[in-house]
């Protein structure tokens, strides 16, 4: 059976992204490593308390040899824009989760509404990254 494992975030600076998920967000630290083999790559997950089977990679953007300046520009403006990637939340209470996170210090670019899917808003992380926090309902 293959299973999702890993996903990633392209963030700007590994240490915001890492506060901002843990402080504000609600996450645990799952894996903080620094390879000196790889030029000091550093690997940063973090994932939702109780969900151990997932954990998302909070990615710094490479550069040479990984990257040319050019694509490591581009990827910096899309994610200026929110479109370097989306990441999909749900939980069981998304008007509860608003507020707990909101009094955490996230700031929503979109209250919770309903929608044909069930509840749902929206947020930014500090690197511009476009996330989803839904609470879903019956469809169809």
């Amino acid at each position: 059976m293959i299973r999702i494992s890993t996903t990633q975030l392209w963030v700007h600076d590994q240490d915001e992204a890492l506060a901002f998920w843990t402080e504000k967000a609600g996450f645990e630290v799952r894996e903080d490593v620094t390879v000196p083999e790889l030029g000091n790559f550093r690997w940063v997950t973090v994932a939702p308390p109780g969900q151990d089977d997932v954990a998302l990679v909070l990615m710094a953007i490479p550069g040479a040899p990984v990257l040319d300046p050019a694509t490591s520009q581009e990827i910096a403006n899309l994610m200026a824009k929110g479109f370097a990637g989306t990441l999909f939340l749900t939980t069981d209470d998304c008007m509860k989760a608003y507020q707990e996170m909101s009094a955490r210090g996230v700031e929503f670019t979109e209250k919770p509404t309903q929608q044909p899917y069930g509840i749902d808003c929206g947020f930014r992380d500090p690197s511009g990254n476009s996330i989803r926090l839904a609470q879903r309902g019956p469809m169809g």
